[in-house]
């Protein structure tokens, strides 16, 4: 099986695939029913965010087993504590790092989602950003010696005013600047939206880049057409640019949680075939 990033001349043509970050339904449910929920939605995706490293013995034989029945893949997690731009951290954040690469080796999982961590306020900020693409440079040989894909993921400033990556922009940046095929950006439309808008010039100027896309409106972090980013417009644009990776809903269901699933997907479907 070729890795994510190996693509081929026909691979634009490809169906996009729909994934479920499970954090934001098990605070609903317990983690199996929510495995049940994806699948019944029409998913062939899951997203882990470090549940597995609390996984008994049996529940890493048995989950697995149960995705596979229900027809699901983990198509990316995260759970890497540790930022890649804190240089204090190297030593945890590598091998927390090599522990998780495991992990996705074990699940199958062809990608991990890394994060920033925190502004150093010692450092000046090129100089952290330096340090993050060292690391980062490093992170991707290691990722690559697996056939595993990294994206990193910014994180908005309402949610975390401390985070050192918190826009795309510098995401790209930092991307260009490792120069790994193996190494992309997440675009998360939810936290791009809540600190700096402007979603579609960047998909435009950097779609080589978007490694997985994730979803949620807002206010509120609930399905796509709660609130005020117009999702029918993104999606359209993705197919234009034949974006054709995983996107991942990432949001609280505010009514029954399969029917909201099974809607969301189908309505990216319906906007993304106009451009098919």
């Amino acid at each position: 099986m070729l890795a994510p990033w190996c693509r081929n001349a026909t691979a634009a043509e490809k169906p996009v695939r729909f994934s479920f970050m499970l954090w934001a339904l098990e605070q609903q449910t317990p983690f199996e029913r929510c495995l049940e929920i994806v699948a019944a939605a029409g998913y062939q995706g899951v997203e882990l965010v470090g549940e597995f490293q609390r996984w008994s013995p049996e529940e890493r034989r048995s989950i697995p087993a149960t995705m596979r029945r229900l027809g699901l893949v983990v198509d990316s997690m995260s759970g890497v504590k540790a930022g890649f731009a804190v240089p204090e951290n190297s030593a945890a954040f590598f091998s927390q790092f090599a522990e998780h690469l495991n992990f996705a080796k074990d699940f199958g999982c062809p990608q991990v989602i890394l994060l920033s961590g925190h502004r150093v306020s010692t450092l000046e900020p090129a100089a952290q950003g330096r340090a993050s693409i060292e690391t980062l440079k490093r992170a991707a040989d290691m990722a690559a010696k697996e056939s595993i894909e990294i994206v990193i993921e910014p994180i908005d400033l309402l949610e975390d005013p401390n985070i050192y990556l918190a826009t795309v922009s510098d995401g790209f940046a930092i991307a260009r600047a490792v120069n790994a095929p193996n190494l992309k950006v997440l675009y998360d439309i939810y936290h791009e939206q809540r600190s700096f808008g402007n979603l579609i010039e960047k998909l435009e100027k950097n779609i080589d880049l978007v490694g997985l896309i994730h979803i949620a409106d807002v206010p509120g972090r609930h399905e796509p057409g709660t609130g005020e980013i117009d999702y029918a417009t993104i999606y359209r644009k993705l197919a234009e640019l034949r974006y054709d990776r995983w996107i991942a809903m990432e949001y609280y269901p505010t009514g029954d949680p399969t029917a909201s699933l099974r809607e969301a997907r189908e309505s990216a479907q319906r906007a993304m075939s106009l451009h098919r």
